[in-house]
């Protein structure tokens, strides 16, 4: 059954969605509260669980023209530089999961799926149109909202941390914040060492805070995300500027080569944010209304699988739409099959933020047990399939 749908969001999982659904036949109708696609943040990684259902959506030969295809993965002590483990990816990975591990700039990735949406007939993009809770009208079998013509069988909100989609299921909720603060900056690879544009994640492990640095923009660029407890932080936001001398205070005494991308961030580049999560929702959906990516399982960063997630959503969304003719039945059975593993996600990311800021002496024993902990959580996470969550 085909459904005319409007998606409030404009983001990776929204963009995806709208995609996938018109792709299936739907009336889709997405809503942007910006005036023109522009995303903010710097390099993305996109794991073989999210890049094949990208692939399978036909921009393959796009990202990847786009991308930086990533070797491996390390983690290293802090101050010594010591491998802890790795993992190798490139074509190993590829084979072993069926997709390729990408890292891209977040604006690169967002362009490709605004391009495909451009292009894709039955769907409407309206910029500019920001929808409060307050303009999702439910009355008997009539949905509307409130900033286009309507009426809609579905809303899904793909409307970010701060989601009025989710408001207006369950009301208002405060995120937590996790004493943790971020900052993230891009480095042009010209000015580094070659070690420093290796494509490769580098991931450096200190007491309380960690480093991340890895190349995007086929090489150009390193982008860097740097995270360090903090007891408290009051903007959510990740748009603040950042202070270089701060940035470099809080990693002095780290490895040389962590230094030396510090020294090289600016302030007109640098943005800082605090980290905010919100405990799992006992429901995703009221009605005809749902929520996918953050809006309803917001991830922290530490198993770069937020975009994923989001990304995961849109395609198991989709196939509930198509195979089950009721729509209570297909949004209640994507919200049964996406629940656990996004709520294990949630609490993984958490624990890993735990896990990266040890100190002396229990790092030594988190040093020996990652090799064999890392090589679980990888096929776990890499070797999901959303379109098939009947397996999984």
């Amino acid at each position: 059954m085909a459904y005319r749908i409007a998606i409030v969001g404009g983001g990776l999982g929204g963009l995806t969605a709208a995609l996938l659904l018109s792709r299936s036949g739907h009336e889709v109708t997405l809503l942007e509260q910006a005036m023109s696609f522009q995303t903010e943040g710097a390099g993305i990684q996109l794991s073989p669980n999210a890049s094949r259902v990208l692939e399978r959506l036909g921009l393959g030969p796009t990202l990847a023209a786009r991308a930086t295809a990533t070797t491996r993965s390390r983690f290293r002590h802090f101050r010594t530089g010591r491998t802890i483990t790795e993992a190798v990816l490139g074509e190993r990975a590829a084979m072993r999961y069926g997709a390729p591990y990408w890292q891209i700039h977040r604006a690169d990735l967002h362009r490709a799926l605004q391009e495909a949406a451009e292009a894709t007939p039955g769907l409407s993009v309206h910029l500019g149109q920001a929808v409060r809770h307050d303009e999702i009208i439910h009355q008997g079998d009539q949905l509307s909202v409130t900033p286009v013509p309507g009426p809609f069988d579905c809303v899904i909100g793909a409307d970010g941390i701060h989601s009025q989609v989710r408001r207006w299921c369950f009301g208002a909720a405060p995120s937590r914040f996790t004493g943790q603060v971020a900052w993230r900056f891009l480095v042009d690879s010209a000015a580094l060492p070659s070690a420093l544009k290796a494509p490769e994640s580098q991931v450096w492990w200190g007491p309380g805070a960690h480093f991340v640095h890895y190349p995007v923009a086929q090489g150009r660029w390193v982008n860097c995300v740097a995270v360090q407890e903090a007891r408290e932080w009051t903007e959510e936001s990740w748009s603040l500027p950042g202070e270089p001398g701060a940035l470099r205070s809080a990693f002095e005494g780290w490895h040389a080569d962590v230094q030396a991308l510090t020294h090289h961030a600016e302030e007109a580049t640098l943005f800082k944010w605090g980290l905010f999560d919100r405990r799992p929702l006992p429901s995703w959906h009221r009605g005809p209304v749902t929520l996918l990516g953050d809006a309803c399982h917001p991830t922290l960063p530490f198993l770069a699988q937020g975009a994923a997630m989001a990304i995961e959503d849109a395609a198991t969304l989709n196939l509930a739409l198509t195979r089950f003719p009721s729509l209570e039945e297909a949004l209640s059975r994507y919200e049964g099959w996406r629940r656990p593993r996004t709520a294990r996600i949630q609490r993984t990311s958490r624990r890993y933020g735990w896990v990266y800021h040890l100190g002396a002496p229990i790092a030594w024993f988190r040093d020996r047990a990652a090799p064999l902990a890392r090589a679980r959580t990888m096929d776990w996470l890499y070797r999901y399939d959303p379109e098939a969550p009947d397996q999984a």
